[in-house]
């Protein structure tokens, strides 16, 4: 856009007259160092003003962060700001947890402590109840045989096995953790149960497996050559000792039984001869005579060859029986020779044989494997029957080595087969000398008896070694014992607790020692007495507050 010349020389500013030289320095007139001064002291007033509204937000910020962090930031009530509110007196115990006007801690006046016995040598707790039963948490004490019976329990407890150690330093058991209310137990979730009698038992547990009986075992085999002439018994059928199992037939046998006829002939006629010459000695040459019973002996020792030949084969023969025989009696005698009268039946005259050896139990048992059949050729290095006496069984048991030392011969051993509820008992018989390499357990053995026949070989099972059992044990559940770092304790409730609603709802720590656990209950072998009641459930609330009152971070007192 254009402009006019007025207006451009018009803008122009106004040449100014120079301010007057003093001694060569410009020097302001009066009037402008007044105007100056002016402006000055405007420009402060109006930045004070203008700061006013900042600096008051600023200072309320400040008021309500100062009212806040002293009031845990809660809003005031109408009352509190109107005057009307009543002064409220602080009466809680921060350290406990509790009104401080009702706090054992703070006031051991309100509720003494007991009598301190200090520490248990014999069984390592501290404040033994066995010893003292004055300080079992009970409203009447236990009966003196009660008490003699539990140290003869805590005392077989403690020998037998190595048992976990409490510290004589610690002092956690001094401590005792308070709550407001019995409906402050409640909303804290803790629960509480009786100590009670079980019975336990006390074991060592193994993988184990029942096999047959080794010397109730027999495998048989024919002891000659021969081939199968008849099977007379199948797997699973019971046999009786010298029962036929199978009948072979051997030429060699048949060997044997003629060679043994003839030597009963060669022997009465050799003792035929000699009665002769003996009763001509006078007649005939001493030397004849001689000859006569030196052929007598020799035919009397063939005899006996093969009489104990046949009796190695297991043929029962009756030589001074024979000897009253002629031949054809001889003959039909030695033919059945050790077939019993129950297969001679079945037997046709035309086909029989004087091969036949029959292979007979040695034992009553059963048949527990069968590998020949009728007309198979058969030699002594095949076994054709496997008999067992299963009326007794062993039972092999793989026990961790650590456990060596609580074992013993005649233990009680109880046997659950894999599968089944049934329990098996019997009794160490045997401990092994050596360890295996590859699992490095000790094998131990047990006898089991199976007259009904039930148990089978090669059975897996679990299998446990009693070392103690108690009718009358004391134990809690499980749940209510704890370890706090070198001791293992107990919450007890004091027996006061419900004498009175005012009465302080207290609760003690015990140190004790535990044994074993069966049932999700677990053995107090000392430390506590029946009837006392101890936490199970919650416990974590004490044990919080155990640590608040620093005695669970320094359990151990130097």
């Amino acid at each position: 856009m254009s402009h006019s010349v007025v207006d451009a020389s018009s803008a122009e500013p106004r040449p100014q007259s120079a301010p007057p030289l003093i001694n060569g320095r410009a020097v302001q007139s009066a009037a402008t160092q007044t105007t100056s001064k002016r402006r000055g002291f405007g420009r402060v007033l109006s930045l004070a003003v203008g700061s006013i509204g900042p600096t008051i937000v600023l200072l309320g910020f400040a008021a309500i962060f100062y009212y806040g962090h002293h009031n845990d930031w809660r809003i005031p009530k109408f009352a509190a700001i109107t005057g009307t509110q009543e002064t409220i007196v602080d009466d809680w115990c921060e350290d406990h947890a509790v009104p401080e006007s009702i706090c054992v801690e703070c006031d051991p006046t309100l509720m003494p402590k007991g009598q301190d016995y200090g520490w248990c040598s014999e069984h390592g707790v501290h404040n033994c109840v066995l010893h003292h039963p004055d300080l079992a948490q009970l409203k009447e004490p236990p009966s003196t045989e009660q008490l003699s019976q539990d140290l003869r329990r805590a005392t077989q407890a403690l020998a037998l096995v190595s048992r976990p150690e409490n510290n004589s330093s610690c002092e956690v058991h001094k401590a005792r953790i308070q709550f407001e209310s019995v409906e402050a137990v409640r909303q804290a979730g803790v629960d509480v149960e009786l100590v009670e009698r079980k019975p336990i038992v006390e074991s060592i547990t193994g993988n184990g497996e029942i096999v047959y009986d080794p010397t109730r075992q027999a495998s048989l085999a024919s002891r000659v050559p021969g081939s199968v002439w008849t099977v007379n018994k199948q797997i699973g059928d019971p046999v009786t000792k010298g029962e036929v199992l199978a009948i072979v037939d051997a030429a060699k046998v048949g060997d044997l039984k003629t060679s043994l006829l003839r030597s009963l002939a060669e022997e009465k006629l050799q003792r035929q001869n000699v009665s002769r010459l003996t009763t001509a000695r006078n007649a005939i040459a001493g030397s004849r005579i001689l000859d006569a019973e030196a052929a007598l002996a020799k035919a009397q020792a063939d005899v006996l060859s093969a009489e104990q030949s046949l009796r190695n084969l297991g043929l029962p023969v009756q030589v001074e029986s024979l000897r009253q025989m002629s031949e054809q009696q001889i003959l039909d005698r030695l033919r059945l020779l050790g077939i019993p009268d129950s297969v001679r039946s079945q037997i046709e005259p035309q086909t029989l044989s004087a091969n036949l050896l029959p292979t007979v139990s040695p034992m009553n048992g059963i048949v527990i494997k069968r590998s020949v059949t009728t007309g198979e050729v058969v030699d002594p290095t095949r076994i054709l029957f496997q008999v067992a006496d299963t009326s007794r069984m062993w039972l092999r048991l793989s026990v961790p080595l650590e456990n060596m030392d609580q074992l013993a011969i005649g233990q009680t051993i109880r046997f659950t087969p894999d599968g089944s509820r049934r329990e098996i008992e019997g009794r160490l018989d045997w401990i092994s000398t050596s360890v295996d390499m590859a699992t490095r357990m000790l094998e131990v053995r047990a006898v089991l008896e199976n007259p009904s026949g039930r148990l089978r070989n090669e059975t897996f099972g679990t299998g446990k070694v009693i070392l103690r059992e108690e009718s009358e044990a004391i134990v809690v559940p499980t749940s209510a014992l704890h370890w706090e770092g070198c001791c293992q304790v107990i919450f007890v409730r004091d027996k006061g607790y419900f004498e009175s609603p005012e009465s302080h709802k207290v609760f003690h720590l015990r140190s004790v020692r535990a044994g074993v656990s069966n049932d999700g209950y677990t053995e107090i072998i000392v430390g506590l007495l029946p009837g006392e009641v101890v936490v199970t459930e919650g416990s974590d609330v004490l044990r919080s507050q155990l640590l608040k009152n620093s005695l669970g971070a320094g359990c151990c007192a130097e």
